[in-house]
């Protein structure tokens, strides 16, 4: 059985959520051994190996709609996707048994979904793409109030190794000065706080439930791909679905 995370929340019952680690797959170094990433440079059938491995456990009845990210805030319905054009760095479906998903080493996964248990989303949060607007984005797709959607922010590289310029501080206070608490100086740069910066980005959205935002995937390299940390390495991957 592959490992796997799932979150910490009172969800509905038919709503299911997790994440995968970086054990349970077939992949040799640099991407041992869960790599889900096909645009990586790692062996096809490895890619697909593990995914089938991925899919097996979850069940055939099972969609995922992987995406070609690109850091940026389109958001792709599941009910118009098709393999061959997935650019996206979000996904929603209203429909059962379609799985939202996006691939992280870093980044930020945030999953959504309806209290009513009818709506998922999941959204590819790096920085660039959180402070566009991809996480607003997500939200704007669901026929829920944000105060009726609930989020989980999946593993993603902790505050104490995100350390960043100051004009990623800039572009975050250039939309919310209150940015300026997730920044801390390090000399003539900044860590930056990623879950802090979702939250407030969610909270100003209007969404009340927020969840998880505890992990660091670039000092926990047992659990986690890290681009930060190895630069060649593979992808994780954050999935959400209803029954």
């Amino acid at each position: 059985m592959i490992p796997l995370i799932y979150p910490e929340w009172q969800g509905p019952a038919n709503v299911k959520a997790l994440a995968t680690t970086r054990i349970g797959g077939v992949s040799p170094p640099p991407y041992e051994s869960l790599n889900v990433g096909d645009h990586v440079d790692d062996s096809p059938l490895n890619v697909t190996e593990n995914r089938r491995r991925l899919g097996e456990q979850l069940g055939s009845s099972i969609e995922i709609g992987w995406l070609s990210q690109v850091h940026g805030t389109d958001v792709l319905s599941m009910d118009a996707y098709r393999a061959a054009d997935n650019c996206a760095d979000a996904s929603y479906s209203c429909l059962p048994e379609k799985a939202c998903a996006v691939m992280t080493a870093d980044c930020l996964p945030v999953l959504f979904c309806s209290v009513h248990g009818n709506e998922v989303a999941a959204a590819h949060a790096g920085w660039r793409g959180l402070q566009s607007g991809v996480l607003e984005r997500t939200l704007e797709r669901f026929n829920a109030r944000p105060g009726e959607v609930m989020a989980w922010l999946g593993p993603a590289i902790g505050p104490e190794c995100f350390e960043v310029g100051a004009e990623v501080r800039d572009a975050f206070m250039d939309i919310d000065p209150q940015a300026a608490l997730a920044f801390q100086p390090r000399g003539n740069k900044y860590l930056a706080d990623i879950y802090l910066l979702a939250r407030q980005r969610l909270i100003a959205a209007g969404v009340e439930k927020i969840y998880g935002g505890t992990y660091c995937t670039v000092s926990q390299p047992e659990l986690f791909f890290s681009y930060r940390r190895e630069k060649t390495t593979g992808r994780m991957v954050s999935l959400i679905w209803f029954e």
